[in-house]
């Protein structure tokens, strides 16, 4: 009798288990399923079925629902401090881009080609700040990825073909939505051709990057690593075409501006000379670079070709630095006034404290980041022992600040 009851038991027909070890088991005609079988199930099949069509369906644009590059920069405006000539490129690059994608040939033969933006600045600038912001009012799929760790194929670091697997990532891996991205790669700089470098061994991280990029940029048919890394003969690639990808390159080529005075001539001697380098700003040297410029940095000639747009980002002055202290929607103080906020605490800062702060970034010419790192400074010590007390209210005023900065000993941040 024991032997027919345990028979008896209704049991999944996939896992085995029994009806009381489940939550829910789920009766059929010749046999039953249990909620865990079942939801693995619907996973596998929505992975055999919907992801392959969803594969093929491109991200849908809609031309009145696209910012205009006036909404867009104004936009931009909300959390980037100046650099109006950087955001009117951007803006502009931006906008003919989705245009790019919703052109239909209408038989006049016009092929709109894309236009790949350059932005050169120092570092602090807002390089980096520009691109996540403005990825915020995109309709397209939108990655940041870094030049530093890319090396020619079979070396240590990252191949090239990487750069796209964020995207794919980023599109859910719908190809043709990826293939209607943006790709903004930081730090393209650091793949400089180094000519003058003493070591015998390759420039594996430089020029080598560099003309592997060329392909990207141009338009091809790349095959991408799905998880991205190294790439080996039995793993499944995914063919991407970058024929519409617009891709924005980002660096600080430190020491530039030496290559500019070169190429303008600005430390000859002699009485027209003199008067010629009267109008130059030596203050601001990246309002006057040129692709020639990119090129006696250690860019090749080819890649400068593929990045048609170039623009550039001004230094911060004092003035620029006090607004990015408190106007931006994200600003620095406004996210520690809301940390504050979140223990139930009211933060203050006296006037005099912001523009001691703005003083010493100034004097560590760190520019925008140097303004997070002094305020860090600042604040440890008040955000390590006011969550533990009963309090309401903190302000921070010049003493303490000073106090403060002496204790951290912050000079070791000054630059030469």
């Amino acid at each position: 009798m024991a032997g027919s009851k345990s028979s008896n038991k209704k049991k999944c027909s996939f896992c085995g288990r029994a009806e009381e070890e489940v939550g829910l088991l789920i009766t059929g005609l010749h046999g039953n399923i249990c909620d865990v079988c079942s939801i693995q199930a619907n996973e596998i099949a929505q992975e055999a079925h919907g992801i392959s069509q969803k594969k093929n369906k491109p991200a849908q644009l809609n031309f009145e629902d696209l910012p205009k590059p006036v909404e867009i920069k104004k936009f931009l405006d909300q959390y980037v401090i100046g650099q109006t000539d950087a955001k009117r490129f951007l803006s502009v690059s931006v906008y003919n881009h989705y245009k790019r994608l919703l052109q239909v040939n209408d038989g006049d033969d016009v092929e709109i080609e894309k236009s790949n933006i350059i932005m050169v600045g120092s570092t602090g600038t807002g390089k980096t700040l520009l691109a996540c912001t403005i990825a915020k009012l995109l309709h397209v799929p939108f990655t940041i990825v870094d030049a530093t760790v890319l090396t020619e194929a079979g070396y240590v670091g990252e191949d090239i073909e990487s750069i796209l697997t964020r995207l794919l990532q980023v599109a859910d891996y719908n190809v043709p939505k990826a293939e209607q991205g943006i790709v903004f790669i930081d730090e393209i700089d650091k793949i400089a051709r180094k000519s003058d470098n003493p070591s015998i061994t390759r420039d594996v991280s430089g020029e080598g990057v560099q003309q592997g990029l060329l392909k990207l940029l141009e338009g091809s048919v790349v095959n991408v690593p799905p998880q991205g890394g190294r790439k080996h003969p039995d793993q499944k690639m995914i063919p991407v075409n970058t024929r519409n990808i617009l891709f924005i390159c980002g660096g600080a080529f430190d020491g530039i501006e030496k290559k500019i005075a070169q190429r303008l001539n600005t430390h000859v001697v002699g009485f027209n000379a003199s008067r010629d380098s009267a109008k130059i700003d030596k203050g601001n040297m990246m309002q006057y670079i040129a692709p020639q410029d990119l090129k006696s940095f250690g860019l090749i000639p080819e890649i400068i070709g593929r990045l048609p747009v170039l623009t550039y980002l001004e230094p911060l002055d004092r003035e620029a630095l006090r607004s990015i202290l408190t106007e931006p929607k994200n600003s620095i103080i406004k996210q520690y006034i809301k940390l504050f906020e979140m223990d139930g605490i009211e933060l203050t800062f006296d006037e005099e404290v912001l523009e001691y702060i703005v003083d010493k970034a100034v004097e560590y010419k760190l520019g925008a980041r140097g303004l997070r790192s002094i305020v860090e400074t600042i604040m440890m010590d008040v955000m390590f022992e006011i969550p533990s007390q009963e309090r309401k209210a903190c302000r921070v005023n010049l003493e303490y600040a000073q106090k403060q900065l002496e204790k951290a000993n912050l000079s070791r941040l000054q630059t030469a």
